[in-house]
């Protein structure tokens, strides 16, 4: 295996851009052709395909009907919660996204006009996503079950002129009611919905509002189907949030023509997919790997995507398989959790008994940082390359990646592999410095980003220069933290900032800690990121109470997590919870949250000079000891530092 031919890619993206990325255009049916490949802009990211148009659904769904294959199954929806599965030809794809997009058009939606989705894994929800697209609105999903407080927020800075809804959704622990949820959220925002669709699902019915609510099938049942629209490349396609250090969500805005020149790009290059191939990526439309993977990268290829509602270990730890070989998936993509979890339930592997995978090339991971143990464990099982690869919610498609498509290169454990052409990937020191080879420093990214990327963060451009562009300028930063091996690998090593990974959720601090100190009996909160064998990352809150209360403790930790569970959502997998008497500060006042980090995960750190209460970090140890999240002989305290922390 040779790097020569990633690397000559590598040169050609960065030095010849325009040649590079046109080649890469041709994949894709425009309605005016791109004359220019990329337009720079002062202080911003710059704009690709200027003056190009076309339409995502049309290239995604129309065109393949077109080409003769509207008889191939685009979508399989899979329910392990249900028990059920259905097929979608590309042909009845079209027809139903057309009448959908009637639907939304008689409603009132139109070009650049926002839609909030807020819908289980079920085929409607890939129908409303590119029904939107289909008329140049802008959609916005919000992942399904998401508190009512996180969804109004959402609602809020979109503005959305209707929500797509589902009535519930179904997980292993039962039914989950979505109506009452967006209810609760129309009520809490200060933007006003005048309509929402519902699909009713069978397992729990919603009750409609007169006059706001439509019936899916009824909106369906008076809809005229509508041809797609022309919309500009730089027209924003969708906003997808993720959660900042601040607390408040960033709409994440991505265009129409760069995004589908480098997603149908990606499909090829790094998962070696193309027309007829089926292609799983087993996650959910609420997050970026939905967005480009389940819905848009396998349908602009013309490729046969699967939509799974369901968990990895649900009913078994072998469904996974079964399904892989049912529906001959060549592709298979999932977050490193998902494997953890199987790994954890069946570590012999006995659910692979039986089961023939000669159809899978390829198991992909993403998400959070693999593991070795992880990574090896699943090419012993399943037999076939593992990749682990590393991308963003902004980057919208992999940085690094095992290019399988292109040449595939040497798989080292611990490593998402290569930066994919199209990025310049450094790790820069505090100065904006390129490190040597095994220096860890701050992963970012030279300016401009590839095609796909974001454009920009919803309605708020100053956020996009401090929270991306300004540190360094030139780069975008990723906020990720890691190194080059002398190959030129990278090792992404985790978060530079205050942002929890948990099972793949990007969720801030700063959301968990407003939470808990809205409770009467906290005077003040730190969340920090614990590590967890299964789910990367666990949330543990270490509260100070107010002084002078008579409080039953454990009574008090059982409303915090409520708390938590009710305004963040279930997602948080918020459970551990600890008192202490103080928490350890700089003399500035600024928690010392990397310091407590280490602490939590065994590490000896160094007393920060800047500490204004060294016997704070001791009460958090005893705190973390009392837990069993350290041990209480354990030597935590090494040599005096001049580092802050």
């Amino acid at each position: 295996m040779t790097h020569a031919k990633i690397r000559e890619l590598q040169r050609h993206a960065w030095q010849q851009p325009q040649a590079y990325w046109s080649q890469a255009a041709a994949a894709i049916d425009w309605i005016t052709p791109p004359k220019e490949v990329f337009q720079p802009q002062p202080f911003g990211l710059g704009q690709w395909f200027p003056g190009a148009s076309l339409n995502t659904c049309y290239n995604a769904v129309d065109r393949h009907v077109e080409a003769g294959r509207g008889e191939q199954v685009a979508i399989h929806t899979v329910s392990a919660m249900t028990n059920s599965a259905s097929a979608m030809t590309y042909l009845e794809l079209q027809q139903q996204v057309a009448r959908f997009a009637g639907g939304l058009v008689r409603l009132g939606v139109g070009k650049g006009d926002r839609v909030v989705i807020y819908m289980p894994m079920v085929t409607e929800t890939a129908i409303a996503m590119l029904a939107c697209a289909r008329i140049g609105a802008i959609h916005s999903v919000v992942f399904g079950g998401f508190a009512a407080s996180e969804l109004a927020s959402r609602i809020d800075d979109a503005t959305p002129k209707l929500v797509v809804s589902a009535s519930c959704g179904i997980e292993p622990s039962g039914v989950v009611p979505y109506k009452p949820l967006l209810d609760e959220a129309l009520t809490l925002c200060q933007h006003k919905v005048a309509n929402t669709i519902l699909l009713q699902r069978p397992q729990y019915q919603g009750e409609l509002q007169v006059g706001r609510d439509h019936l899916w099938q009824q909106v369906m049942a008076d809809a005229e189907p509508v041809a797609c629209v022309q919309v500009d490349a730089n027209d924003p396609l969708y906003i997808l949030y993720t959660s900042g250090t601040t607390g408040k969500p960033k709409g994440v805005v991505r265009d129409n023509g760069g995004h589908a020149v480098a997603l149908a790009w990606s499909m090829k290059a790094v998962y070696n997919i193309e027309a007829g191939d089926v292609f799983w990526a087993a996650s959910d439309v609420g997050w970026v790997v939905g967005h480009s993977y389940i819905i848009y990268g396998p349908l602009l290829v013309g490729a046969t995507t699967l939509l799974y509602e369901g968990k990895p270990v649900t009913p078994d730890a072998g469904i996974f398989w079964r399904i892989i070989e049912e529906y001959q998936v060549n592709a298979f993509f999932t977050a490193p959790t998902a494997i953890r979890a199987i790994k954890r339930a069946d570590s012999e592997g006995k659910g692979l008994a039986g089961v023939d995978l000669q159809c899978l090339k390829a198991l992909y991971l993403a998400g959070e940082r693999c593991d070795p143990d992880t990574l090896e464990w699943a090419q012993r099982q399943l037999k076939v390359p593992v990749i682990d690869h590393w991308w963003q919610t902004e980057t919208g498609w992999p940085i690094c990646a095992n290019p399988l498509g292109i040449a595939p290169i040497e798989v080292k454990p611990g490593s998402p592999g290569l930066a994919v052409p199209g990025y310049m990937v450094e790790v820069l020191d505090e100065l904006g410095q390129p490190l040597p080879v095994d220096t860890q420093g701050a992963i970012a990214i030279k300016l401009p980003l590839p095609p796909g990327t974001l454009t920009g963060l919803w309605n708020n451009p100053e956020r996009l220069q401090s929270g991306y562009l300004s540190h360094y300028p030139g780069y975008y930063v990723t906020g990720d933290a890691g190194y080059f091996d002398d190959d030129g690998y990278l090792y992404v090593m985790g978060r530079v900032d205050d942002v929890l990974n948990v099972a793949g959720h990007r969720l801030s601090t700063g959301r968990f800690e407003e939470v808990l100190c809205s409770h009467t009996a906290v005077a003040e909160a730190a969340v920090i990121g614990v590590d967890d064998a299964l789910k990367g990352q666990l949330p543990l809150g270490l509260v100070v109470l107010k002084q002078g209360q008579e409080l039953d403790l454990d009574a008090v930790k059982a409303e915090l997590i409520a708390s938590v569970r009710e305004q963040i959502g279930a997602v948080a997998a918020f459970k551990l919870v600890t008192v202490v008497e103080k928490l350890p500060k700089t003399r500035s006042g600024k928690i010392l949250r990397g310091t407590m980090r280490k602490l939590a995960s065994g590490q000896a750190v160094a007393l920060p000079a800047t500490i204004d209460d060294p016997q704070a970090l001791e009460l958090v140890h005893q705190a973390l000891a009392k837990m069993g999240l350290v041990t209480s002989a354990q030597p935590w305290l090494a040599q005096p530092s001049s580092v802050s922390g």
